[in-house]
C-alpha cells in the first residue's frame, strides 16, 4: 500500500551559534544556517491549520538549537532540531542540514554541510 507523504520545505534558518571543537569557535561564535524538509501525511488535503503541520513552530524550534547550548559537532546540532520536534503531530520524517561556512578548514571552501533524515514512526 502506497502512502502519500507531502513535503515541507524551509530553507536557510539562520542564527549566530558558538558550536565547534575549538576555543575559537566558542569564545566568537559564527553564523550558522538550516534547511529543514518535513515529510508530512497529506499536507493540502483540508485549508486547515490543524490538518497540517505548522512550519512557524519547527522553524523556531530549529532556530532555537541552532544559536542555544553549544555542542562540539555539528552532527549533534542536526540530531538535537530534530528532537525538538518529534512531539509535533504529523511529521512523519524530517531532514536536517546544518551549513557551517565558516568552518575553520585551512584551504578555500564554500560550505561545510551535515544532512541527516529520521523516520518519526
Amino acid at each position: 500500500m502506497v502512502t502519500d507523504v507531502d513535503r515541507i520545505e524551509i530553507f536557510g534558518i539562520s542564527g549566530r551559534g558558538y558550536h565547534g571543537v575549538l576555543e575559537s569557535e566558542r569564545v566568537a561564535g559564527q553564523d550558522f544556517s538550516v534547511d529543514l524538509i518535513l515529510g508530512v501525511d497529506r499536507s493540502g488535503s483540508s485549508d486547515t491549520l490543524a490538518d497540517t503541520v505548522d512550519y512557524s513552530v519547527v522553524a523556531e524550534r530549529a532556530h532555537a538549537v541552532l544559536t542555544g547550548e553549544p555542542v562540539d559537532l555539528i552532527e549533534t546540532v542536526a540530531e538535537r532540531i530534530v528532537d525538538a520536534c518529534r512531539d509535533l503531530p504529523g511529521i512523519s520524517f524530517m531532514e536536517v542540514a546544518v551549513h557551517k561556512s565558516e568552518a575553520p578548514i585551512a584551504v578555500p571552501f564554500r560550505d561545510v554541510v551535515v544532512r541527516i533524515r529520521r523516520e518519526f514512526r
